[in-house]
C-alpha cells in the first residue's frame, strides 16, 4: 500500500482547547443491571463493558440539553481562554457526528449561540471519529493561505438517544447474544464537548505550532460500522484488526517525512483498553505518554481527541511534541503533529 496524504503547515498555531463534561454520569454497571434478564437468557455474563473494553462510566447532557449546547458553551470558553473576540474569527467549523435534523447544518445553532459575525464562514464536517483532526487541518490551510485570521473548531456528541434506544431493544425478549455482541460498540459511547481556537502563528508567538500530519484511507472497510440515532451495529474485531493494519502502514510510511517515535505526548482517539493496547504495540508507543479517558467518558467520537488533549494541556511545557491520532470509521487514519 502506499499514498498517504502528507501535509506541512507554516502559520497555524493552537491557541486554545477547551473541553466541556455532560454532567449525568451513567455507570457501566447500571447498564449491566438493565440488560441483567437478556445476558441471563442468552449466556452471556455481565461487566463487559468494564472488563474488555475498560468502561466504568460515560456521560449523558440531562433531558432538553443539546450537545450543540455543550459545543457552545465549550467554544465560548475557548474563545475566552485565547483572547479572541468572535467578531475576528472567518470560520467556525462543527465536527460533530451528533445531529438533530439533516438540515439546517448544526452549525448554524452554534454559531448564532456564539454571536459568530455575519462574515464567518459556517458548516458542518463529519468524518466519523476523525471531524476534529481534519477540522484543525482545513482551518490551518485556511490560515497558511491568508484567507482567515483565526478559527473555531468546535464539537459536541450525545450517547444518550442511541443508547436509550439500544438498551431497551437489547432488553426485549427476542434480543440475542448476537444482538448483543454487534451493538455492544454501541454502549461504550460517551457525552461531551470540546473546542479549539486557532491563529496566525506569527501574531501570537505563545500559541502552539501545527507542524502536519498524515492520513491514509481504508475505504473498503466502510461496512465494519454503521448506525444512526436508532441503531448501530459494528463488527468490533474486523474493526480493531483493519484500524491497527491501516496505522500500522500510515505510520511506517510517514517515517520518510516525519519522526514520530519519541513524541512526549500521544493523544489517541478513545475507544477502548483493547484497542489502546493493540495500538500501543502496533506503533511502539510507551503507553505511559498516551493518556486515558475512555475509562470514565467512554468512547465521545471526534470530541474524544480535542477533550483528551484540553485535560492534558496543563501538564505540557514549552517544547513538548504532542501527536494528535485516530481511526475514523470508514476507515480512514489521521496523525496531526502539535509543537506545543
Amino acid at each position: 500500500m502506499s499514498g498517504n496524504a502528507t501535509y506541512r503547515h507554516t502559520q497555524a498555531a493552537v491557541l486554545s482547547i477547551c473541553a466541556v463534561d455532560a454532567p449525568v454520569v451513567v455507570t457501566s454497571d447500571e447498564m449491566d443491571q438493565r440488560l441483567g434478564t437478556t445476558y441471563d437468557r442468552v449466556g452471556l455474563k455481565p461487566g463487559m463493558l468494564a472488563r474488555l473494553a475498560g468502561i466504568h462510566e460515560r456521560r449523558w447532557w440531562p433531558e432538553g440539553v443539546s450537545f450543540t449546547e455543550g459545543a457552545a458553551t465549550a467554544g465560548a470558553k475557548a474563545l475566552a481562554e485565547a483572547g479572541v473576540d468572535p467578531s475576528r474569527v472567518g470560520l467556525m467549523v462543527n465536527t460533530s457526528v451528533s445531529r438533530e435534523h439533516l438540515e439546517p447544518s448544526m452549525a448554524v445553532q452554534i454559531h448564532h449561540a456564539l454571536g459568530m459575525p455575519t462574515s464567518c464562514l459556517n458548516f458542518d464536517l463529519a468524518n466519523a471519529c476523525l471531524g476534529f483532526v481534519n477540522g484543525m487541518q482545513l482551518a490551518a490551510t485556511m490560515i497558511d493561505s491568508g484567507q482567515i485570521d483565526y478559527a473555531l473548531v468546535v464539537n459536541g456528541e450525545s450517547s444518550r438517544h442511541t443508547q436509550e434506544v439500544t438498551l431497551n431493544r437489547l432488553a426485549g425478549e427476542d434480543a440475542t447474544a448476537e444482538d448483543v455482541l454487534s451493538q455492544f460498540a454501541t454502549l461504550t459511547l460517551g457525552s461531551g464537548a470540546a473546542a479549539m481556537v486557532l491563529g496566525r502563528a506569527d501574531a501570537h508567538p505563545q500559541g502552539h505550532r501545527i507542524v502536519g500530519g498524515i492520513s491514509r484511507a481504508g475505504t473498503e472497510h466502510h461496512d465494519l460500522c454503521v448506525g444512526d440515532l436508532e441503531w448501530m451495529r459494528t463488527d468490533t474485531r474486523g474493526l480493531l484488526e483493519a484500524g491497527i493494519a491501516l496505522s500500522r502502514a500510515a505510520w511506517d510510511e510517514a517515517r520518510a517525512e516525519f519522526d514520530w517515535s519519541d513524541m512526549d505526548r500521544y493523544i489517541a482517539h478513545q475507544i477502548s483498553q483493547v484497542h489502546v493496547r493493540a495500538m500501543c504495540e502496533a506503533l511502539g508507543i510507551p503507553p505511559e505518554r498516551l493518556p486515558l479517558t475512555f475509562p470514565t467518558r467512554g468512547n465521545m467520537g471526534p470530541a474524544a481527541v480535542a477533550f483528551t488533549l484540553a485535560m492534558e494541556a496543563d501538564s505540557l511545557v514549552a517544547g513538548d511534541r504532542v501527536l494528535m491520532m485516530g481511526v475514523g470509521s470508514g476507515l480512514n487514519v489521521s496523525c496531526l503533529e502539535i509543537a506545543w
